[in-house]
């Protein structure tokens, strides 16, 4: 059954560069949120640059639309897209096995099942477009990843259902629209409060890695920025950016 949500549109390619670059091209024509996916990509990123495999039979998918945003308000679309995907995978494989791990992947049984890339462009305070782009392993994990730190899986291989990737941005697309109508209304501090409630490792000591120094602590919560806090021997420190280990 198609759950598409109203006034939103979807575009499906059958192979593209990426669904982030493509969004990007489409930005100054676009004037109702969409969805664009690719069956296969020749040259997907995932976050820093990193390359993101992206075999046949996995979603690839971005949204783009124009938020009445700032930039910070944007860049907390992250949380409201990892709420959005936890709900959406938690159709297909029990809600127990899966964990929201900051800033923006999802975890099923430990390995990384999904990832969640922003872009957006705009001058001064505001943002002109947001792309939210969604990489999910819904049937392969991919076999030559660099950082193994968790190590990919997918949907198929920890026992979720075999879900085509078409039927699957369905079920995302809707979680997304009831998200970001919740966070209109109800503001970041509820979608903060819902991200908690499925974070990995909330509570246990991890490890947050920056481009200049390593950080190890108790991870106490995200802040209303959306910032990691751990509890370090130097007091409660607040971090916008970096790799977690744990």
């Amino acid at each position: 059954m198609d759950q598409w949500p109203a006034g939103v549109e979807r575009v499906i390619l059958d192979s593209v560069d990426s669904t982030m670059s493509e969004a990007a091209r489409c930005a100054a024509s676009t004037t109702r949120p969409t969805w664009i996916m690719a069956h296969t990509q020749s040259a997907a990123r995932g976050r820093r640059g990193r390359a993101w495999v992206t075999p046949s039979g996995n979603l690839n998918a971005t949204l783009i639309f124009k938020p009445k945003a700032t930039p910070a308000e944007a860049a907390q679309r992250s949380f409201v897209a990892a709420n959005a995907l936890f709900q959406a995978l938690a159709i297909y494989v029990p809600a127990e096995k899966l964990a929201l791990k900051w800033p923006n992947d999802v975890l099923l049984k430990g390995g990384k099942v999904a990832g969640i890339l922003l872009e957006s462009s705009g001058q001064g305070g505001a943002v002109d477009w947001l792309s939210i782009g969604i990489g999910v392993n819904l049937r392969h994990a991919p076999e030559a990843v660099q950082d193994a730190a968790f190590a990919p899986t997918s949907l198929k291989a920890a026992g979720g259902w075999d879900v085509e990737p078409v039927d699957f941005l369905s079920t995302l697309a809707s979680a997304y629209a009831a998200q970001e109508a919740l966070y209109t209304t109800k503001g970041f501090a509820r979608i903060r409060e819902d991200w908690l409630k499925n974070a990995a490792r909330l509570g246990e000591i991890i490890t947050a890695r920056t481009s200049q120094t390593e950080i190890t602590g108790i991870f106490d919560t995200i802040d209303e920025s959306g910032n990691l806090v751990l509890i370090t021997g130097a007091g409660r420190q607040a971090i916008p950016a970096a790799d977690v280990y744990f």
